[in-house]
C-alpha cells in the first residue's frame, strides 16, 4: 500500500550560526527550536505521516532545512548540491535515508547549484527558481533528470526571498499562494491566489483539506479556512528568524510503497 514518509532532521548546536540572506540576523533560542521542530515532527504523524529522522549534521547550521538537500520526483531522489558552499556537506545523511527506503538516486553535479527550497511540484509541472542558490545549470539537470519521467520543467525567476518556496507554494488543487511583493512573476502560474501575509505563502498539504501553516500567518490560515481548506497551525518562530518555513523543515515522499 502507498505510504506517506517525510524525512526530518533535528537541529543542531550550531543552528543560531545559519546563513540569512534577505533578513536581518536575530537571536536564535535553541531550547525553544527544539520544542518547536519536535511539536512539527508530531503534527506530521499526527496527521498520518510517518517521520524518519535523518542522521543529525551538527557542524552545519542550516542541516534542519532538509528539505534543500534533495528534490524528490516519483521513485527518484535528485540529491542538491547547494549554491551556498557551506551548506554542500549536508546532503551525505540524505543520500543515505532515501537509499535506504529505496529510491534511485540521482546527483546534481558541478557546475550546476540547486536547493531543494527553489523546487515546487504541482502535478506533474516541476517550478525551479532560478535565483541565489540554484544556477541555470542546475535547471539544466532538474529537466535531465525528471522530463524523461514524464515532468514538465518550468524555470522561474527568484530575486525578492530566498527560494522560490519562500515565495510561493500550492494548494491541493494546483493553485499557487504567494505574498504579492515577494513573487516575481505571479503569471507565470496557470492559477494564482494573493494570500495577506509572507509566512501565509507556505503550506505543507497534509492530506485532504488539511494544510500546515506558520502561527505567523493567522490572516492568511483564515482565509484558506475560509475557502474550505483546514489550516493546522504549528509555530516555528525561531526557523523563521532564518528564512525558514513549513516546508523547509521536511522532506515529504508521497509515491513510496511499503
Amino acid at each position: 500500500m502507498p505510504t506517506k514518509k517525510a524525512l526530518i532532521r533535528r537541529p543542531g548546536p550550531r543552528l543560531a550560526e545559519g546563513l540569512v540572506t534577505h533578513i536581518e540576523r536575530e537571536p536564535v533560542d535553541a531550547e525553544l527550536a527544539l520544542e518547536q521542530w519536535e511539536a512539527y515532527g508530531e503534527a506530521l504523524r499526527a496527521h498520518g505521516w510517518e517521520t524518519v529522522e535523518v542522521d543529525p549534521a551538527d557542524d552545519c547550521p542550516d542541516a534542519v532545512f532538509v528539505e534543500d538537500t534533495v528534490v524528490m520526483y516519483k521513485n527518484v531522489a535528485l540529491i542538491a548540491r547547494s549554491g551556498a558552499e557551506s551548506r554542500r556537506d549536508e546532503v551525505a545523511g540524505v543520500e543515505e535515508a532515501v537509499a535506504h527506503l529505496g529510491c534511485s538516486v540521482n546527483w546534481i553535479w558541478e557546475p550546476g547549484t540547486l536547493d531543494g527550497g527553489d523546487v515546487l511540484k504541482i502535478g506533474d509541472t516541476i517550478y525551479v527558481g532560478r535565483g541565489g542558490r540554484t544556477n541555470a545549470a542546475g535547471v539544466q539537470q532538474v529537466r535531465a533528470a525528471f522530463e524523461p519521467l514524464g515532468a514538465r520543467v518550468v524555470a522561474v525567476p527568484v530575486s525578492k526571498v530566498l527560494h522560490l518556496k519562500s515565495a510561493v507554494t500550492a494548494l491541493p488543487d494546483g493553485t499557487v499562494i504567494g505574498h504579492i511583493p515577494k513573487v516575481d512573476r505571479p503569471s507565470l502560474f496557470p492559477s494564482f491566489l494573493a494570500v495577506p501575509e509572507e509566512s501565509g505563502a507556505h503550506v505543507v498539504l497534509l492530506g485532504g483539506a488539511k494544510l500546515l501553516i506558520a502561527a505567523s500567518a493567522p490572516k492568511s490560515a483564515e482565509l484558506l479556512a475560509d475557502l474550505g481548506h483546514d489550516p493546522v497551525v504549528v509555530d516555528i518562530s525561531e526557523f523563521e528568524k532564518l528564512e525558514g518555513c513549513v516546508t523547509c523543515l521536511s522532506v515529504r515522499l508521497r509515491d513510496l510503497y511499503a
